[in-house]
């Protein structure tokens, strides 16, 4: 009996020891790989947005959640290597800002999920086999609109009744450009508006630019998505106004800074939306079988300060369809 009572005991204790053992193994916190082509300063509100939809799903960084930053401040070549960082601290999950640092993400791993904060074309790109079915280790949310591009057009041709000549600012060769040169090409025919197409690959680019548009006298300026457009947008954004060249942007970002107009999808929402697939890949969901999400909502923002400033006035049926007017 004596010895029934030791061995029971003795298994009560090793047990109970065994328990508060495990009760006092810290749980593995998720880390997240946050990487873009572009800079820190034109993501704080796309950042605060993704935060927003990691609170709503339970994840609060510092807390139970850790997010590790990459930001190669419009320098394309340090994209790589970024990646490169991130696949080296064996993140859980890469969270990509654009289609140059998913190319990239894609290029340093074949086995950590990555979620596209957004890209113009995930499956022209060659980031997913198709939008339902991604195949890979890559999905999350696009920003596939081709009907936006040609809207553009329309709106500054809205704003600028006798629109004849406008110059398109990008890069031809940036991930889903293409595309919306074919969409904007298209516009033009209809709209009796040629095209001046402005090479932009470098930020030293941007002022030669403006100075070729401005010398062939065209009307406007519609600028391209870039990682390079956006890290620079303060300055593209001020030589527009320098040049009193009305100008039409991809990302509302350009408005906040003295930007005259932007058109787009809302980023923010689907930054916000790219912490759905986060939480849902943290809970055993493979990339794989997450299907790419196309964008669901669109803004139109207008800056009336900056349109003083260049002697514009907005028709009244434009600003009425403002989502955002800065007085």
């Amino acid at each position: 009996m004596r010895q029934r009572i030791s061995i029971w005991l003795l298994t009560t204790v090793l047990l109970i020891t065994a328990s508060f053992a495990d009760a006092q193994q810290p749980k593995k916190v998720p880390r997240i790989g946050f990487l873009t082509a572009a800079s820190a300063s034109s993501q704080t509100v796309r950042l605060e947005a993704f935060r927003r939809g990691l609170k709503d799903f339970g994840y609060f960084e510092r807390k139970n959640i850790t997010i590790d930053y990459r930001f190669a401040e419009g320098n394309l070549d340090r994209v790589p290597s970024l990646a490169a960082e991130l696949v080296q601290l064996s993140v859980n999950i890469i969270v990509t800002g654009g289609g140059t640092s998913t190319r990239a993400a894609k290029e340093a791993t074949l086995t950590i999920p990555i979620v596209m904060g957004f890209d113009n074309d995930p499956v022209g790109n060659g980031f997913v086999a198709s939008l339902a079915r991604p195949g890979g280790n890559v999905t999350g949310l696009s920003t596939l609109a081709p009907e936006i591009s040609g809207k553009q057009l329309e709106l500054l041709k809205e704003i600028v009744p006798k629109l004849s000549r406008v110059g398109v600012l990008g890069s031809s060769i940036a991930p889903g450009n293409s595309q919306a040169l074919k969409e904007i090409e298209l516009a033009a025919g209809a709209f009796g508006v040629k095209l001046q197409y402005l090479e932009v690959r470098d930020p030293n680019d941007i002022e030669t630019a403006f100075r070729a548009a401005s010398k062939a006298r065209a009307d406007a300026v519609l600028v391209l998505p870039s990682p390079i457009t956006l890290s620079q947008r303060k300055q593209i954004a001020d030589l527009a106004t320098k040049s009193r060249l009305p100008a039409m942007y991809w990302a509302t970002e350009f408005v906040d800074v003295g930007g005259l107009m932007s058109y787009s999808v809302s980023f923010t929402d689907l930054f916000q939306r790219a912490a759905t697939y986060v939480d849902k890949i943290l809970k055993g969901s493979k990339p794989a079988d997450l299907p790419v999400e196309q964008p669901t909502k669109f803004e139109l923002v207008i800056n009336l300060k900056t349109a003083k400033q260049i002697g514009l006035t907005i028709p009244p049926n434009v600003l009425a369809r403002a989502d955002r007017v800065i007085r």
